[in-house]
């Protein structure tokens, strides 16, 4: 019996999940991959620990990919946080639950779970091709580019996993939105997920504080309510506390022009206790020394509330604390895209048919971030993109099969 054959386009996550899928099925698999080795935003990712998932109750997990999430709920409840940290230890990977939730390799490094995973993709007979790019299609099927010239490629069904925009040094460069410009498929714009925003820092706060980070600080938005640490950068504000928060925030700047990032500076007091406190204090004593034995602030937090409000010392104590609970710090921009952890933006969903085919190219399917979705950190991003290529996997088994 002659084994049909697959060609997955990408090598991250989603695209390994849907050859390891596919291969121990019976397909035979190729991987293609522009980059000189695949994985390599996988590895990126695990440079300070690699955060696989999340140990949320899986009610709350499946809520974190904002509009996309009843779209992504088959795919999540198919191989959710518990499915990936049972992977990895079938990878002789063991995990554990960080205080924040998050779950990482007690390795704590990308590695050698990603060696492991190549090794068993290799003893199922997966082959991975190195330096190829996809450019679309041709008369003979599927275009691509590689270090000997142009080859077409001519697979019973093909998978592209490609990834969004965001680190295109790392192959996620979007531009396989080329190849699929006359097919019919819907691409929705890339826009820069998980990312730091511009702020017009005063020089002087620039040079004093770039690089500090803001500690026990809280932010409250349309995505909710959160506590946690960010950094302030030369640019203005980035780290994982403002990740948390920048899709609505960069939705807000695109939709009304505008947008702040407001913090709350004091987490553990109320406004009227900070209020009370202000007002019991020595009217000849300093702002600094106010700030410091009223509400605990002091270096870069006391910084910025002196530089989003010059003349707070000037304000009455119920004014003073209000403005503590609730600092408005004003965004300019989103950083670029190619600096974001992940990307919104792509293939859009009422392109794709259940089982992640387009509607448009019988045959062809997609998985990963390449698809319109985006998540937080916190192991999110890599759950649903290992997610998706596993329901994209399935799809295409029964294409082929008819079961």
């Amino acid at each position: 019996m002659t084994q049909t054959s697959i060609a997955i386009m990408g090598g991250g996550p989603a695209g390994l999940m849907a050859a390891e899928f596919l291969s121990a099925a019976g397909h035979a698999v190729d991987v293609y991959d522009q980059m000189p080795t695949v994985g390599r935003k996988f590895l990126l990712a695990g440079k300070s620990g690699l955060n696989i998932t999340h140990s949320e109750p899986f009610a709350q997990f499946a809520q974190r990919f904002g509009v996309s999430s009843g779209r992504l709920q088959s795919a999540i409840e198919a191989f959710g946080p518990d499915d990936v940290r049972a992977w990895a230890d079938g990878l002789g990977t063991e995990t554990f639950v960080g205080s924040s939730g998050r779950v990482f390799p007690t390795a704590m490094k990308a590695s050698p779970l990603l060696r492991a995973w190549l090794k068993r993709l290799e003893a199922q007979g997966v082959q991975i091709h190195t330096r190829h790019r996809w450019l679309g299609f041709g008369p003979d099927g599927h275009r691509l580019q590689t270090p000997d010239g142009e080859i077409s490629i001519a697979p019973d069904a093909a998978l592209l996993a490609f990834g969004g925009a965001s680190w295109p040094r790392l192959g996620s460069d979007g531009r396989w939105t080329e190849g699929l410009s006359d097919t019919g498929v819907a691409i929705s714009p890339f826009k820069p997920g998980n990312c730091g925003f511009d702020v017009a820092w005063s020089e002087t706060f620039r040079e004093r504080f770039a690089g500090e980070p803001v500690k026990s600080v809280a932010v409250t938005s349309a995505a909710g309510h959160s506590q946690g640490e960010f950094v302030v950068s030369q640019h203005g504000v980035e780290g994982s506390l403002v990740y948390a928060h920048s899709a609505v925030l960069r939705d807000a700047l695109i939709t009304q022009g505008q947008a702040d990032l407001v913090l709350d500076l004091a987490p553990g007091r109320n406004a009227t206790r900070l209020a009370r406190d202000f007002s019991r204090q020595d009217a000849k004593a300093s702002f600094a020394n106010r700030l410091r034995k009223g509400a605990g602030l002091e270096g870069v937090k006391a910084a910025l509330l002196r530089e989003v409000q010059p003349d707070a010392n000037r304000l009455e104590p119920e004014d003073l604390a209000s403005l503590i609970k609730a600092l408005p710090i004003p965004l300019l921009r989103p950083r670029p895209i190619e600096e974001a952890i992940s990307s919104a933006g792509g293939v859009e969903w009422g392109s794709v048919t259940e089982d992640y085919m387009l509607k448009s190219v019988p045959g062809l399917f997609v998985a990963g971030e390449m698809v319109d979705w985006e998540a937080p950190t916190g192991g999110y991003l890599l759950t649903a993109c290992m997610a998706t290529g596993l329901a994209a996997a399935k799809g295409i088994d029964r294409w082929l099969t008819g079961n």
